[in-house]
């Protein structure tokens, strides 16, 4: 995947997963099944995972001493998203969303959609050989890539738009 068509894929289904839950009434935004996150934590924790790229890639410098160069070929992907589903799956806690009411959505959405729009410009300051050696963390899969992180994070609201759509279909 090209630097562009990443960006694409990361700001599209980004947008997928916040036009879902923005057409569900305030009843279905608010319910869970089964002690599951509702459709507002799930918008809520997605977003809560992209916040901190708006700071972090705003130096390469600062990601080149605090995390360095990658060490080991570059994962395609497939690579990435088998190697995720490998994990625990578990979110660390800064990433957990509080209870999430009806009330959160409009700012939420907002919120993330003007997150998507600075992290794509971001991204667009990066060659796509950078975006192939320089390394960040990743809580469960340690040091990936640029290019493996968004991989990660444009398949990430596509996972959470799964299980909302299934907590959903329970009730």
């Amino acid at each position: 995947m090209t630097k562009q068509e990443l960006i694409e894929s990361f700001s599209k289904n980004h947008q997928e997963l916040i036009d879902f839950v923005n057409s569900l009434t305030n009843e279905n935004f608010t319910f869970s099944y089964s002690g599951k996150w509702t459709a507002g934590q799930q918008l809520n924790h997605v977003y809560l995972t992209i916040i901190p790229f708006t700071k972090v890639l705003l130096s390469k410098e600062y990601i080149i001493q605090k995390f360095g160069i990658i060490d080991r070929p570059t994962w395609d992907y497939n690579t990435v998203i088998e190697n995720y589903s490998k994990t625990s799956l578990k979110a660390p806690p800064q990433y957990l969303p509080d209870e999430t009411l009806s009330e959160q959505k409009e700012k939420i959405i907002a919120d993330m959609q003007t997150t998507v729009l600075r992290i794509q410009s971001l991204l667009n300051q990066y060659t796509e050989e950078e975006l192939d050696s320089l390394v960040l963390p990743h809580p469960l899969l340690g040091h990936l890539t640029i290019r493996e992180m968004f991989y990660l994070m444009s398949y990430h609201p596509l996972h959470h738009l799964k299980q909302t759509k299934q907590n959903l279909s329970i009730y």
